[in-house]
């Protein structure tokens, strides 16, 4: 099975926001990342946990605390391959791009739905 055919819509926000913003439109959404855009560039992801971290900086910039260096994944490669690419950066989080640009996310929990390779210990091994 491909990312492309389980991936879910991206919420993309501008690098300029500060983290009361981003926790706003986490809460909004029901969502718990947000992937950080200039010009259809990936900069960062910040997720609830960046926020909780950083709960007394909420008029910080989100440049300041997100994740820089942003693994991605092309909505093509297979589902077990993104568990694999998850598990090798122990994130739970996987923006998806086609042609460089975000297309989607796929989360831990999408993976664990949808991959027929996995057993119980494959993100601890």
């Amino acid at each position: 099975m491909k990312i492309k055919d389980i991936m879910n819509k991206a919420v993309a926000i501008d690098h300029d926001i500060k983290l009361k913003e981003a926790a706003r439109i986490m809460a909004d959404k029901n969502i718990g990342s947000l992937i950080v855009i200039n010009k259809e560039k990936i900069l960062g992801i910040i997720t609830e946990k960046d926020i909780m971290d950083n709960i007394s900086r909420l008029d910080s910039k989100i440049s300041s605390v997100m994740t820089k260096n942003v693994v991605t994944i092309d909505q093509e490669e297979s589902v077990d391959n993104a568990a694999r690419t998850m598990r090798d950066n122990k994130i739970k989080r996987l923006p998806v791009v086609k042609n460089e640009k975000l297309a989607g996310i796929i989360t831990a929990t999408d993976v664990i739905a949808n991959c027929d390779d996995l057993n119980e210990n494959f993100f601890f091994e």
